[in-house]
């Protein structure tokens, strides 16, 4: 494989992009933002007009668009599938709702292509470094044949299972435990707030007690401070969270905590703070509480 479309050039979609030219290989690339295929261009790549353009002649097509509505409509509604080669194969990268992708997977495979469900974790960091895990559903031979694009992107490369709908759940289990991390962290500290303990002198104790985790030592800095850096908005965990209730209400399975953690971040961005970093629906304990936020 050589030329690689690629439609969705977002936060991460334009460094995974900028991998993928790094390696060697062809990039054609369209975005919605005329702005983004022009630093595509300045990166080396092929700026392409649309969808279908970005589609044509391209050994594979990556997807990394906000949700499946928008895979949908690039690959039919736009045209990306027509122009698509036949046997070529659509790279689903985008976090999904399983069902969703398996129903792409159908029609895609029913016009003569192949699909990977190939679903990342490692947020904007890993898709700078190129360190991204993907777990990747499809046939052993199509995820064979498309590795070596998936590992110019990520140093993880599993093969989770062989049906497109197994990587995008894999990765809504993933979701559901980040988002309860990320939730519960915020309530113990919520907690600890609410009685004058120092936040700070907390965050030391915890980072080394058997109560740690990476989400507590990568998002309890931020949730000290009042506006961090951005790395995963509020939004996305709005999203990914309704994911994986949604996958729950399918396979009739339970998860209230996954339900109370969505309800916190719903409260943040309810109140408009949903592009903010994902750290601070602390801000909606905050505000149940009574306790000031970070100055």
């Amino acid at each position: 494989m050589t030329t690689v479309g690629f439609i969705g050039l977002g936060s991460m979609g334009m460094p995974m992009a900028r991998n993928l030219l790094a390696k060697g290989f062809k990039v054609r690339g369209f975005d919605v933002r005329t702005e983004s295929v022009r630093a595509l261009e300045g990166a080396g790549g092929t700026g392409a007009s649309s969808a279908a353009a970005a589609a044509a002649g391209a050994d594979a097509l990556v997807l990394m668009v906000v949700n499946a509505a928008q895979a949908d409509a690039a690959l039919f509604a736009d045209g990306a599938l027509e122009a698509l080669p036949a046997g070529a194969s659509v790279i689903l990268m985008a976090t999904c709702p399983p069902g969703a992708v398996a129903a792409l997977a159908e029609r895609v495979e029913a016009e003569g292509r192949r699909f990977v469900d190939a679903p990342v974790s490692g947020g904007v960091v890993g898709a700078v470094a190129g360190t991204l895990s993907i777990m990747a559903a499809a046939p052993a031979e199509t995820v064979e044949r498309v590795r070596p694009v998936l590992a110019a992107m990520g140093d993880k490369v599993f093969h989770v299972g062989g049906t497109p709908g197994q990587g995008a759940t894999v990765k809504t289990v993933n979701q559901l435990l980040c988002g309860v991390h990320i939730a519960v962290v915020a309530e113990a500290f919520a907690l600890a707030a609410k009685v004058g303990v120092d936040l700070k002198v907390l965050l030391e104790i915890m980072s080394g007690s058997s109560a740690s985790s990476w989400m507590l030592k990568d998002r309890g800095p931020r949730m000290l401070e009042a506006e961090p850096d951005i790395t995963s908005a509020v939004d996305i965990f709005v999203k990914d969270l309704g994911i994986v209730l949604e996958a729950g209400r399918d396979a009739k399975a339970a998860l209230p905590l996954a339900a109370v953690a969505h309800q916190m971040f719903l409260a943040t961005s309810g109140r408009g703070e949903g592009t903010m970093d994902d750290s601070q629906v602390i801000r909606s304990y905050h505000a149940v509480n009574g306790t000031p936020l970070p100055r």
